[in-house]
């Protein structure tokens, strides 16, 4: 335990093993800051965000801002006082005035290995790249995107059939157990903080729906690569007959054919035909139909050897 007055910045679950650890480490949380609740399902019921959840719990305090820049929210936060402020997948840029309030600084909690991979989805990125490695990293915010001075960072490998739900989960763990770290080493003062080496950065947007449509003229690594990366959203997808097929665990073959022609479906196993090489299908969705395994699907929806997926619906395989 440090000792210091704390709040704590963070909306999705990855954000809560963070949250969990300063409680159980006893930590002065004064207030957790979240998003605002958001209209989630069929039904667009208000869902509170884990985040809120979690602290509720607690009987922590927590406060949603629309908007983390709005004048009467930052003297909100200035008159609680804190030594410290604590950001872990957020959602908002925090603004200057609100990083400058905390005399011990804002320390913010990446899932990459710093300079790489700044921006909203570096997770994602990283697999669909074809990465091998990623990892965390703790840093001085300021105010542009992910470019503060580096704390500390751990690196982990990444299984070359790993998907973002696997890896998500071991991130926010290893997460949070290097923001303890970084707590203790700058309260102890053997922590000196470093420049991020801008040449050696770059960009991991946040994913868009159309990321997830297949390009089956691409080689089979690439593709295994985006239905790994994309297996929460937007999920990777294609088309069969004109309906939309959602393709959520794959892997790599040596099949040649027509890009995007299924060669083989049957005892169990569907196998399309890529740019080069071919991949396996091993758990899918039919537009309003049940996620399956690809045994399952088929004793539903047989496909025929031939038969040509992609592009939009009604089209052909993508160009």
């Amino acid at each position: 335990m440090t000792g210091w007055r704390m709040i704590y910045m963070g909306t999705p679950e990855f954000a809560c093993p963070t949250l969990q650890t300063l409680i159980e480490r006893g930590e002065h949380l004064l207030a957790v800051v979240t998003q605002p609740d958001r209209p989630k399902g069929r039904g667009q019921k208000l869902m509170p965000p884990p985040v809120k959840e979690l602290a509720l719990g607690h009987a922590i305090p927590v406060l949603q801002p629309p908007k983390v820049r709005d004048p009467s929210f930052i003297e909100t936060i200035r008159a609680m006082q804190p030594d410290v402020i604590v950001v872990v997948a957020f959602g908002q840029i925090l603004p200057k005035a609100l990083l400058d309030i905390p005399p011990k600084g804002c320390i913010n909690v990446h899932a990459s290995l710093l300079p790489r991979y700044r921006g909203a989805a570096p997770l994602n990125w990283c697999i669909i790249n074809g990465e091998h490695e990623t990892g965390v990293t703790t840093m001085l915010m300021d105010p542009g995107l992910d470019t503060g001075p580096m704390l500390l960072a751990r690196s982990t490998p990444i299984d070359d059939n790993e998907d973002i739900v696997s890896l998500h989960d071991r991130m926010s763990m290893m997460g949070a157990t290097l923001l303890a770290e970084t707590l203790d080493g700058l309260k102890r003062g053997d922590i000196a903080p470093r420049r991020q080496d801008d040449g050696l950065t770059c960009y991991a947007p946040m994913l868009r729906k159309e990321d997830g449509l297949i390009n089956w003229y691409r080689d089979a690594a690439t593709i295994h690569n985006q239905v790994r990366g994309m297996a929460v959203w937007p999920g990777a997808y294609t088309f069969v007959n004109g309906q939309l097929l959602k393709i959520f665990r794959t892997r790599i073959g040596e099949g040649t054919g027509l890009p995007g022609s299924v060669l083989r479906a049957g005892q169990g196993l569907i196998e399309v035909a890529c740019l080069n090489g071919s991949i396996f299908v091993e758990e899918l969705q039919l537009a309003g139909k049940k996620r399956l395994d690809a045994a399952s699907f088929l004793t539903g929806c047989p496909l025929a050897p031939g038969v040509l997926l992609g592009g939009n619906a009604g089209e052909g395989a993508a160009t």
